[in-house]
């Protein structure tokens, strides 16, 4: 039976993908789930290693109830793409890994979460520009922070979890969500200079890349659920203090809700189960675990969206 070059099982049905030309499976078909960049670099760097050196990379591994040699490349075995030979650290400027769509790839971690960082604040900033009329600027800052630590510990929690188990991770800025990201900040400069109806902000300027996550499993899993795991219960903690905080500071714990709220909303959509977003590999990986994340993410969104719109005599942060 054909054999899934990124996870080596056996499968019926096997795609081709254009760029690398390797055969996969139905869960790794797309080039991004099967990282096909890395495929392609490894390949090249796969030709400049000796025979011997090679050979000497040979193990096994179970493969139903027999034991099968994978590892060379003269024919003897199957080299399969799981196993290939990664750099110490792919992401130094000498490791010959090339990271295509990610910009400056080989800057340092800090000046890409600064970037990010700074550009996901003015989102917030132009977003939340409104409550400036209301008389309370210090809660453009306030609601503006708040919106900008939700995704960067969202991406934190994606690269701690992948640090636990050993695997090389850094926060990167994405080229197309950099284009996104500024694009929408002159849209929305543009809006608030014309006084016209706010364009649609989209802040997606970077994200973890994790290398060696090779198939949907439980280290995948628990990488992908960490970001929305963060969203939650940094979401539930600030939903609570906004209970704690007394009325009659109204309204900053309004203001807290809405923080509360943009934690849980950030969650949730992650969690749909398609494309590059985290939910499509933990519904692969586990059902349970999904929905556990999934169930309390849409009821505390749908629980303070309806407290922070509510009417004043049922709103739960005005004064009495």
């Amino acid at each position: 039976m054909p054999i899934c070059y990124h996870c080596g099982e056996n499968v019926t049905e096997t795609h081709i993908c254009e760029r690398c030309g390797k055969t996969y499976c139905s869960l790794h078909k797309n080039p991004i789930d099967h990282e096909c960049n890395l495929v392609v670099e490894s390949e090249r760097l796969q030709t400049t290693l000796t025979p011997n050196y090679v050979t000497q990379r040979a193990f096994q591994v179970p493969s139903g109830t027999q034991s099968e040699l994978r590892g060379t490349t003269d024919g003897t075995y199957t080299w399969y793409r799981q196993e290939k030979q990664i750099p110490d650290n792919a992401f130094d400027p000498d490791s010959g890994i090339q990271f295509k769509g990610i910009l400056l790839a080989h800057k340092s971690e800090l000046t890409h979460f600064m970037i990010g960082a700074v550009l996901i604040f003015l989102i917030g900033i132009i977003s939340f520009f409104e409550v400036v009329y209301t008389g309370y600027l210090w809660a453009l800052f306030l609601l503006s922070t708040f919106y900008m630590t939700a995704f960067l510990f969202h991406e934190f929690g994606h690269r701690q979890t992948a640090i636990h188990f050993g695997l090389q991770t850094k926060f990167r800025l994405l080229t197309f969500g950099m284009l996104l990201t500024v694009f929408s900040l002159i849209m929305g400069l543009s809006s608030l200079i014309t006084g016209s109806a706010l364009f649609p902000m989209l802040a997606l300027p970077g994200a973890v890349v994790v290398l060696g996550l090779d198939k949907i499993s439980r280290k995948t899993g628990l990488c992908k659920a960490a970001g929305p795991s963060v969203n939650l219960i940094y979401g539930t903690i600030i939903l609570l203090i906004s209970f704690v905080i007394p009325r009659q500071y109204y309204p900053l714990n309004h203001f807290f809700g809405y923080a509360a709220y943009f934690n849980f909303m950030l969650g949730s959509f992650n969690m749909i189960p398609l494309g590059i977003l985290d939910g499509q590999n933990i519904w692969r990986w586990n059902k349970r675990v999904y929905i556990s994340l999934i169930v309390p993410l849409i009821v505390l969104l749908i629980l303070t969206l309806i407290m922070i719109n509510a009417p004043v005599g049922l709103n739960p942060y005005f004064p009495i």
